[in-house]
Parts: C-alpha cells; structure tokens; sequence
C-alpha cells in the first residue's frame, strides 16, 4: 500500500510516466422489443425482459498526471490479451519512455510471465525492461486510480443495455475522445502518512 502512495506523491516524470491499469468486464445485453421513444411529458419506456448477448471485457489505461487514458475493448481478458495490451502502451503511447511506471492489481495475468506466453523470449523481455510494476495489495484494488476511472466510464456511459461489441466499441471510443479532449487529470490526495493514521488497524502492532 505504501509502495502505491509513495509512487502517486512522486512529480510527473515524462520520461519515466505514471501509469494505472486495471479492466472491468461488460455483459452485452440486446431488448426483446423495441423501447418506446420519448414524447413530451413521458420518458422513454424499455421492456425489463432482455437478451444476453455474450460479454467484453475492457482494458482501461489512465495516465493521472498527463490527463490522458488509453481504452481497448477485448473479447477476453486473458494473459496474453493483457501481454499484447502492455506492448502496446509500451511501443505506441510511451515509445520514448525509460521506464513505465505501472500501477496494477495483483492478479497472476497482469505478470511479466504473461508476456513470455505470448511473445517469443527476446520480444518479452524487451517490453519487460521498459516496466517497472507497482502491485496494489490484496484487497486493495481501491488504490489503483484505473478503478476509479473504470466508474467513471461505467456510469457516463455503460449504465444501460449496450446489445453488441460493436457498439460497445464506439461508445468506449466515443467516450476516450471526450475525456481526453478535456484533459481530466487525477489530483490523489490520500498519502502514506494518512494511511498510517486512518487505516492503523492494518498495521503490525509492536509492544515492547
């Protein structure tokens, strides 16, 4: 936990950029009949039986410091999904980085490992070298900003019956564009000298 804090404490770096990762998977779901459209003074009117139409999973990757986020709409959130997602963001988003700094749950798919199961070895470590893996605890996914940013998509734009991946795409998409054009930055203000005061339960009491 303290490890994560310190980290968001740190100043931004743009060769050495701070980055969170987590993914969130979405039931897509078809209506059985057709909504009735608003008129005045009725709202739109959906029937609650609907169709489950297989899932997605999402991959959302926020940059708290830059103000930008890097969405990826997956059919599964496999190891080597994760691994071909990470190459990305290393050659595509950050190709001049150092190092990435990278927060992430402690999951056995969000591994170095993974990318050796999906590349051959040389591939791997190359993308490897350039992370530098920071793992929030059990059952403290809530550190990850990337959860935090996976609501906030969540409830601007997947609140409702999405029917296939397709759309889903484009209202990810659509949503990315928004967010980033407005340059939502992230302003954590939780430290590690608050955790030791508010969460002290946690800690290991030593008695002399």
């Amino acid at each position: 936990m303290e490890d994560v804090l310190d980290l968001y404490q740190e100043p931004r770096d743009p060769v050495r950029p701070l980055v969170c990762m987590d993914e969130q998977p979405k039931q897509l779901v078809k209506e059985t009949r057709q909504p009735w459209p608003a008129v005045p003074g009725i709202p739109q009117r959906c029937d609650y039986e609907y169709e489950r139409n297989g899932t997605a999973n999402v991959f959302m990757f926020v940059a708290p410091l830059e103000g930008t986020r890097h969405v990826r709409v997956t059919q599964r959130r496999t190891a080597l999904d994760w691994a071909h997602q990470i190459r990305e963001l290393v050659d595509v988003h950050y190709p001049q980085a150092d190092c990435i700094r990278l927060v992430a749950d402690n999951l056995n798919t969000h591994r170095p490992a993974s990318l050796y199961a999906a590349f051959p070895p040389e591939e791997a470590r190359r993308i490897a070298r350039k992370l530098e893996i920071h793992y929030t605890p059990k059952h403290g996914s809530w550190l990850n900003i990337a959860e935090a940013e996976l609501s906030v998509l969540t409830r601007q734009s997947l609140d409702r019956r999405i029917p296939d991946i397709e759309m889903f795409c484009a209202v990810v998409s659509a949503w990315q564009g928004s967010r980033n054009a407005a340059q939502t930055t992230v302003n954590w203000r939780f430290t590690t000298d608050d955790a030791r005061i508010r969460l002290k339960t946690l800690y290991q009491q030593i008695k002399a």
